[in-house]
């Protein structure tokens, strides 16, 4: 068994691919394989996928048709092909450090934590951009923050502290048994993350920048949103984020989990939402409506 699969999910990506399969090559920890499932491209992405199989053993290619099952879709496969003690993702436009692996590695030795996640900065049209002042936010912790079950599952409502991802993180592999990514929708880790803090016993974040995301148009979201005005974005986003939160309520009441306080911040949440977006006076009124329909329908549900 190796230390660590790398999942790499790979999708219409040939601009920005090998950069990313080349920071995986450079690791300075070596243990691992990397799980790449190409979910259907019809650019060149498959044969730069096929180089680095011919180049390096540790990298293992899987092609299947791509069938409307998103990202989700792509890492179910990657997991039935995983065999390493630990997984971790990185989205195959982004980048991280040579001692990405090695780092989280140490952290989860020195902290025995479930999950362990780093902090990330940007990649923007060629230019690596270092995210300053963040660390003002965590305070006392000497560089790693001690993530609570209660933030992480509140994060998931409200995305403070950018924890909702699945890349840029190390999780033991068996925390994922029994767990299967929902599929064909947009924010798939918003409606699938919390599975794995649920079945976690410690979880830390390491303050440190390891990831590089890239910032770029032709992704997934932005395809989606170049189809649609300002205001079906905001409706849209509204039917899936609550369809996401849904699912965590849902996972929520099975476990038992501070089930008042959970609802009573979902509702919290809804609130903030008309403030957040930025449309015509008219618009705003109609997806305030919506909102406000869609809290009085969970309120009766849950008799508050």
């Amino acid at each position: 068994m190796v230390k660590v699969s790398v999942g790499i999910t790979v999708y219409n990506v040939e601009k920005y691919l090998r950069e990313c399969l080349e920071s995986v090559l450079n690791q300075t920890f070596t243990d691992f394989e990397v799980i790449m499932v190409d979910d259907g491209s019809t650019d060149n992405s498959f044969s730069i996928c096929q180089e680095y199989v011919a180049r390096d053993d540790r990298f293992k290619l899987i092609y299947q048709e791509n069938k409307g099952r998103g990202q989700a879709g792509a890492k179910n496969t990657c997991l039935k092909h995983m065999t390493g003690e630990y997984v971790t993702w990185i989205d195959s436009d982004d980048v991280v450090d040579n001692n990405y692996l090695e780092r989280l590695l140490e952290v989860q030795a020195e902290t025995g934590a479930d999950i362990v996640r780093c902090v990330r900065k940007y990649i923007r049209d060629g230019n690596v951009y270092f995210v300053k002042g963040y660390e003002e936010g965590f305070i006392n912790t000497n560089g790693i923050f001690d993530l609570s079950l209660k933030t992480a599952l509140d994060n998931v409502l409200n995305h403070a502290i950018g924890t909702l991802e699945f890349w840029g993180e190390l999780i033991p592999r068996k925390l994922y048994k029994g767990v299967t990514l929902s599929q064909g929708i947009i924010h798939e880790d918003q409606g699938n993350k919390f599975k794995l803090y649920l079945q976690s016993k410690k979880n830390v974040m390491l303050l440190e920048q390891l990831y590089s995301y890239r910032l770029r148009q032709g992704s997934i979201m932005d395809s989606f949103r170049e189809e649609k005005n300002a205001l079906n974005d905001r409706l849209y986003d509204l039917q899936v984020s609550t369809f996401n939160w849904n699912k965590l309520m849902y996972y929520v009441d099975i476990a038992n989990y501070k089930v008042e306080e959970m609802r009573k911040a979902y509702i919290k949440r809804l609130d903030q939402l008309s403030s957040e977006v930025n449309l015509s006076e008219e618009d705003n009124e109609i997806y305030r409506k919506a909102v406000d329909k869609y809290k009085e329908k969970l309120k009766r549900y849950w008799n508050m």
